[in-house]
C-alpha cells in the first residue's frame, strides 16, 4: 500500500487531541525534576542519591520505549493506550506513597517505563498528513509533547510548595486515570498496518538500525543533544536552592519560561517541510550551544540576584529552542523512512535518546557534586560539540535526508 493509500485509509483523530494525549503521557517523567531537594530532604538522602530518581526514570522510560513502543505496530493503538494510561496511574500511586528513596526510584522506573504510551501516540501524527505536511504535523502533535515536558516542572514546583511533593503524583495519577474514557470517547480504534507477531516486530529493530543509516545518524545526535538538556534540567534545583536560597516553586517556575521553547515546534515543522530537516538540525545545535554559553556566564557575572535569573530565564527559552527544533527535524526525517514500520522506527530513536537522557542525567549529577555549575555546563558543551561532529560526518557522507517517504516493509 502506498503511503497516500495508507493516510487515506487511516481514521482521523484531531492532531491537537493527539499534542494533549502526548503531554498528559510524557509528563510522568518529569515531575520529579523541580523536587528533588525535597525528596531528598523528606528521605534525608544526599543530592547526590536522590538524583537517582530521575535517572530511575529516564532508564525505565528507556526500557519501556524497547519494549512496549513497537506494540505499535502490533496491536490495536487505542485499547493498548487505555490500557497503559490507566497503568500509569497506578504506577505514580506508588510514588506517591514510597515510604522510602529505594521504593522511590524503583517505583519511578516502572512510571518511566509505562509513560513510554507517549511514543505509541506519536507516531500516528504523521498518518494523518501528506509527505508534504508531515513536519507540520509532528510540529503540531510535538507542541503538546514538550509543553508537558515544560509544564509538568512548573505544576510539579508550585503543587509541591503549597502541599508537599506527594500531592504532586496523586493528581497526575487523577490526571492519567481520567484520560482513559477520553481516549475510548475521542480516538477512533487504529488497527496495526502489517500482521507482524511481538517477536518479529522486535527483530526488525536490528534490521531496521542496520539498513537504515539515517535513524543511526538521527539516533546519535538526538541522543547527544537530549543529554546536553537534561544536564540543565537535572541540576536546576540544586543551582537555585544553592546559590540563590530558591526552592521548588521557582525550579517549576523555568519550565513555564522554557514553554516558549517549545512553541517553536510547529515552525521547526514547517522549516523542516521547505528546507529539509538537515537545516533545521544544524540549527538546532546552534542554538543549543548558544544557550550554555548564555547559562553558564549568567551564573558567573557579578550582577543583582534578580538579574542572575532574567539571564537564566533567557538561556531556558534558547535552550528549549534549540532541542525541540532538533527533536522536530529528527522525527520528522526517520517517519519518512519505512511508514509502516513508524512506531518501530520510533521505538529504535526514543530508546537511544532516552538513553542519552539518562546518561546525561547521572553524569550531570556527579559533574555538580565534583565542580558546580561550571562542571555542569563544560558537561553540556561535550555532548553538543559531539552532537556537531555527528552532523557534520553525515553532511560530509553525502546522504540525502529529506527524501520522499518509501513504503519498504520490514
Amino acid at each position: 500500500m502506498s503511503a497516500k493509500d495508507q493516510n487515506a485509509a487511516t481514521p482521523r483523530a484531531p492532531l491537537p487531541f493527539l499534542g494533549l494525549a502526548c503531554a498528559v503521557g510524557v509528563s510522568t517523567i518529569y515531575y520529579n525534576q523541580p523536587l528533588l531537594l525535597e525528596m531528598g530532604r523528606s528521605f534525608k538522602a544526599t543530592a547526590g542519591h536522590t538524583g537517582f530518581v530521575a535517572v530511575a526514570t529516564q532508564v525505565g522510560y528507556a526500557v519501556g520505549l524497547l519494549c512496549f513502543v513497537p506494540l505499535g505496530d502490533v496491536l490495536e493503538r487505542r485499547a493498548l493506550m487505555m490500557r497503559m494510561y490507566a497503568a500509569v496511574s497506578i504506577a505514580l500511586l506508588a510514588i506517591a506513597f514510597a515510604p522510602n528513596l529505594i521504593w522511590l526510584i524503583a517505583a519511578s522506573a516502572v512510571a518511566g517505563m509505562l509513560a513510554s504510551v507517549t511514543h505509541i501516540v506519536l507516531p500516528i501524527a504523521p498518518d494523518l498528513a501528506t509527505h508534504e505536511g508531515r513536519g507540520r504535523a509532528i510540529g503540531i502533535v510535538m507542541t503538546g509533547l514538550l509543553l508537558g515536558i515544560l509544564l509538568a516542572r512548573t505544576f510539579a514546583g508550585w503543587l509541591t510548595k503549597l502541599h508537599g511533593w506527594r500531592l504532586v503524583f496523586i493528581a497526575a495519577a487523577l490526571m492519567n486515570a481520567i484520560f482513559v474514557p477520553l481516549l475510548w470517547r475521542l480516538m477512533p480504534k487504529l488497527p496495526p498496518k502489517q500482521a507482524l507477531s511481538y517477536g518479529e516486530a522486535m527483530r526488525s529493530l536490528w534490521t531496521l538500525w542496520r539498513t537504515e543509516p539515517l535513524l543511526r545518524e538521527s539516533c546519535a545526535i538526538g541522543a547527544l543533544v537530549f543529554a546536553s538538556f537534561s544536564c540543565f534540567w537535572t541540576t536546576l534545583a540544586f543551582l537555585l536552592d544553592r546559590h540563590y536560597g530558591l526552592g521548588p516553586g521557582v525550579a517549576g517556575t523555568f519550565g513555564l519560561v522554557g514553554a516558549a521553547g517549545a512553541l517553536a515546534a510547529p515552525l521547526a515543522g514547517r522549516l523542516s517541510d521547505k528546507h529539509g530537516p538537515r537545516y533545521v538540525v544544524q540549527a538546532g545545535i546552534l542554538i543549543l550551544g548558544a544557550s550554555y554559553v548564555v547559562l553558564w556566564s549568567g551564573e558567573r557575572l557579578a550582577m543583582p540576584m534578580v538579574w542572575h535569573l532574567v539571564v537564566l530565564a533567557l538561556g531556558v527559552i534558547v535552550l528549549d529552542l534549540g532541542a525541540q527544533m532538533t527533536q522536530v527535524a529528527n522525527q520528522t526525517r526517520i517517519f519518512g523512512l519505512v511508514p509502516s514500520a513508524r512506531s518501530r522506527l520510533n521505538t529504535v530513536y526514543m530508546t537511544t535518546y532516552f538513553t542519552g537522557a539518562a546518561a546525561g542525567s547521572a553524569l550531570a549529577t556527579v559533574a555538580w557534586v565534583h565542580w558546580g555549575w561550571s562542571g555542569v555546563c563544560a558537561l553540556a558543551f561535550v555532548f553538543i560539540a559531539l552532537a556537531g561532529l555527528r552532523h557534520l560526518a553525515g553532511r560530509e557522507s553525502g546522504r540525502e535526508i529529506s527524501a520522499p517517504a518509501v513504503t519498504a516493509e520490514v
